[in-house]
């Protein structure tokens, strides 16, 4: 669900997640940030084939045309694959959104793979029509989670990152070595996103949400478990330990 300017996720267990959206404002400068970086990358690259050019000139008259034609499929890659490219490897951002405190999410909360960042932004060249992100803008004025075409077809949203004032709330501590072995098959899929779900905003939660959060979904997992974790941080390493024994058996929940 979502109210006017935030998304609202119920877990399973009965407690709300949520994320705060991006507006058109906060993109907006997260875009012209990455386009100055975008537009630093492709004069550099005009320069670098310049400086060259010439050291190939063995080529005949050909040097130019390769020289044009390597540079051109740089400048479409640089375009095109900037976006898709950072998202994937920066669990949703681009030195922009990231400028800008901004994430793109699922809908539900999980982090995107890379399938949808690509799928996300393959919609780009039909957001930018027909000048200056006209489609993408009307797109997020009149849809209920801020969503451009790319959002809609990746089923995926942009939220802000809370900041977090001070320290952080908790200092992490170090798993043990080695610990019990749990039988990972009896968590279903979505107990398993929930755990993720969690962890990807439990940095940005207050304390005493946190600390609830880890309890509930500790009780919940342990429950299938046959396993009894009480207090934190051992709510959280129990959590975090299903979820490595969960996917060092290779399987996994994107």
């Amino acid at each position: 669900m979502s109210s006017t300017d935030k998304l609202i996720i119920e877990t399973p267990e009965q407690t709300s997640l949520d994320f705060p959206l991006a507006g058109i404002g906060s993109r907006f400068l997260a875009m012209v940030a990455d386009t100055a970086i975008q537009f630093v990358a492709i004069f550099l690259l005009v320069l670098v084939v310049g400086y060259a050019t010439p050291g190939f000139a063995w080529l005949g008259n050909l040097t130019e045309q390769w020289a044009l034609a390597l540079m051109f499929l740089a400048v479409f890659l640089i375009y095109s694959g900037y976006f898709a490219f950072f998202e994937a490897i920066w669990n949703g951002q681009t030195p922009g959104k990231r400028f800008a405190q901004l994430r793109v999410m699922k809908d539900d909360g999980r982090p995107i793979s890379a399938y949808d960042a690509i799928a996300r932004n393959l919609m780009r060249a039909v957001d930018a029509l027909p000048v200056a992100y006209g489609v993408a803008v009307i797109s997020v004025l009149i849809s209920k989670n801020n969503k451009r075409l790319g959002d809609f077809v990746a089923g995926t949203v942009v939220v802000h990152e809370k900041a977090i004032e001070g320290a952080r709330p908790f200092v992490e501590t170090a798993r043990p070595a080695a610990g019990p072995v749990y039988n990972t098959a009896a968590i279903t899929t979505d107990e398993l996103r929930l755990i993720e779900t969690f962890f990807t905003r439990r940095d940005s939660l207050e304390p005493a949400v946190r600390t609830s959060m880890a309890a509930q979904i500790a009780r919940r997992i342990g429950e299938k478990l046959n396993v009894r974790v009480v207090g934190w941080p051992q709510t959280e390493q129990f959590l975090e330990s299903v979820l490595d024994q969960y996917r060092s058996t290779g399987r996994f929940t994107q």
